[in-house]
C-alpha cells in the first residue's frame, strides 16, 4: 500500500495554523470568565435594604423607653412596642422569641456568688423545665455591682413542628436599700443579643 505524507513544510504550517487557533480560543474564554466574574463583583448594593438578622436576634436599630414599676423605686429601659404582661408580680415584656422580666423582692444584704450558686442556682433548677446551668458572677453596671446568673432552659415549643429549642438566660440581681431587683433576660440559644441586653442591664436607675 502506498502511504501519501504531506511536505515538510505544509505541515508545518497546518501545525502552525491549529496552534494559533487554540491560543486564540484559551484567550476567549477567559476574557469571557474575566468579563462574567467582573459582572458579578460590581452588582450594586441596596443601602435601603430590610435589615436581615437571625431567629432571636434583636435589630440593631431597635428604640428603647424607660420603664418604671408603681412603687418600684427603679427604673430600667425596655424595648419600646414589646408587649407587656403581669406574671407573679413581676412585669414581662415579650417580643417573638424574646423576653424580659422584671421584679424586686424584699432583701436585707446583696446577694454574694457564692451564696447564688448555693441557694438561687438550686431554685432555678428545680422551677426551670430544662434547665442547664452556665456561669455565676458579680458584674459591674452603671447602677452598682450585680450578680449574673447564666443558663439554658427549655423554649417554647413551634407551633408548627412541636419541637422546643433552647433558650439562653441571663439573670441580673441587684440590690438596693433593702430590695433585690431582678432582670431576667432571655432569648434563643445562640442569637447575638449582647449589645441590646447590656443596654437594658446598663440602664438601671435608683430613684432619689
Amino acid at each position: 500500500m502506498t502511504r501519501f505524507t504531506l511536505p515538510r513544510g505544509r505541515r508545518s504550517k497546518r501545525s502552525a495554523l491549529a496552534a494559533t487557533a487554540a491560543i486564540l480560543a484559551i484567550g476567549a474564554v477567559g476574557c469571557g470568565g474575566s468579563s462574567a466574574t467582573k459582572a458579578k463583583s460590581s452588582a450594586p448594593v441596596d443601602p435601603n435594604a430590610a435589615e436581615v438578622n437571625p431567629a432571636g436576634d434583636i435589630p440593631d436599630n431597635q428604640a428603647f423607653v424607660r420603664f418604671t414599676p408603681p412603687g418600684g423605686g427603679f427604673s430600667v429601659k425596655v424595648p419600646e412596642g414589646w408587649s407587656r404582661s403581669d406574671s407573679g408580680g413581676a412585669v414581662v415584656f415579650t417580643d417573638k422569641l424574646n423576653a424580659i422580666r422584671v421584679e424586686s423582692v424584699p432583701a436585707q444584704a446583696p446577694l454574694t456568688t457564692r451564696e447564688a450558686r448555693g441557694t438561687e442556682v438550686p431554685k432555678l433548677a428545680a422551677s426551670v423545665k430544662g434547665f442547664k446551668p452556665g456561669s455565676v458572677a458579680t458584674i459591674t453596671r452603671k447602677a452598682g455591682s450585680a450578680v449574673r446568673i447564666t443558663y439554658l432552659a427549655a423554649a417554647k415549643p413551634n407551633p408548627v413542628t412541636g419541637k422546643a429549642g433552647q433558650d439562653a438566660v441571663e439573670r441580673y440581681v441587684f440590690f438596693h436599700q433593702g430590695k433585690d431587683v431582678i432582670l431576667t433576660l432571655s432569648g434563643p440559644k445562640g442569637a447575638d443579643n449582647v449589645d441590646p441586653w447590656r443596654i437594658v442591664t446598663d440602664s438601671v436607675t435608683w430613684a432619689r
